[in-house]
Order: C-alpha cells, then sequence, then structure tokens
C-alpha cells in the first residue's frame, strides 16, 4: 500500500507505511483496521463475482441490505472482525490468520 502523508500547520511532513497507520491511534488499531478491510475486500469479491443483488447478498450473509451496502462501500469502522469472519462463514468461506514478524 502506498504511504500517507501528513503536512502539520509549521510545513513538515509526516510519512506513514500505510493509510492505516496515518489513521490510527497506534500501531494496534491500524493491524486491526488493515484485518478489516482485507476480510471486506474479499467478502466484496465474492459477493460481485456471484453476481448478486445486494438483497440477495444479504439474505446469503445473513445481514440486512443496509449492512450489505456499508460492507460493499468499505465502511470498515462499522464492522467487527468477528462480524466479518460471521459474513465469511455465512458465504461458506473460511478465514484464516497469520502471523508475520514486523
Amino acid at each position: 500500500m502506498a504511504s500517507a502523508k501528513n503536512t502539520t500547520a509549521k510545513g513538515s511532513t509526516d510519512t506513514y507505511a500505510s493509510v492505516w497507520d496515518a489513521l490510527a491511534d497506534n500501531k494496534e488499531q491500524a493491524a486491526n483496521l488493515r484485518a478489516r478491510s482485507e476480510l471486506m475486500q474479499q467478502i466484496t469479491e465474492v459477493v460481485r463475482d456471484s453476481g448478486w443483488t445486494q438483497v440477495e447478498a444479504a439474505t446469503r450473509c445473513g445481514i440486512t441490505q443496509p449492512r450489505i451496502n456499508d460492507l460493499l462501500r468499505g465502511r470498515v469502522s462499522r464492522f467487527s472482525i468477528d462480524a466479518l469472519v460471521n459474513i465469511a462463514t455465512a458465504l461458506g468461506r473460511t478465514v484464516r490468520f497469520e502471523l508475520h514478524a514486523a
């Protein structure tokens, strides 16, 4: 992911490894945002590749149509990792996490 920059009032620029690092207050929060975003992208790909309407996708995912709309629009703050794992499971997918050295 491209680095994000933040220009302060004095004109200096902070550089971040990712947009999540720029948005988060700490590295743990950034990692959580990144994980949720990746899950949402993969779920969105399944839904779009299936050609379902939002109503059909919501029914298959066990959530409401407005909620699937939030997911498809990438509204990360509205979903927990638990909720995303449940949605992926409802779609017949398995979710696995891997740990890598930072």
